[in-house]
């Protein structure tokens, strides 16, 4: 999945530079970037298609969009 146009909202406040996790908003929804999940933890995730994954993020980075919705 592709998009034109990703704004960048902001990243764990834990982090200076680089390897951060992260939210960005699309036409649409979110894109949530953080650290890769391990298959212990992705096989117990439901209904998880062919090209889906998940990652870990930090409370502080989601707890944050409530305010601007």
């Amino acid at each position: 999945m592709d998009f034109d146009h990703v704004e960048f909202m902001w990243k764990d406040d834990q982090s200076n530079v680089g390897n951060c996790p992260a939210l960005y908003r699309v036409e649409g929804g979110y894109i949530a970037q953080g650290k890769k999940l391990g298959e212990n933890t992705l096989a117990k995730l439901r209904d998880l298609g062919l090209d889906e994954s998940g990652v870990f993020i930090p409370d502080n980075v989601i707890d944050r969009i409530r305010d601007v919705t």
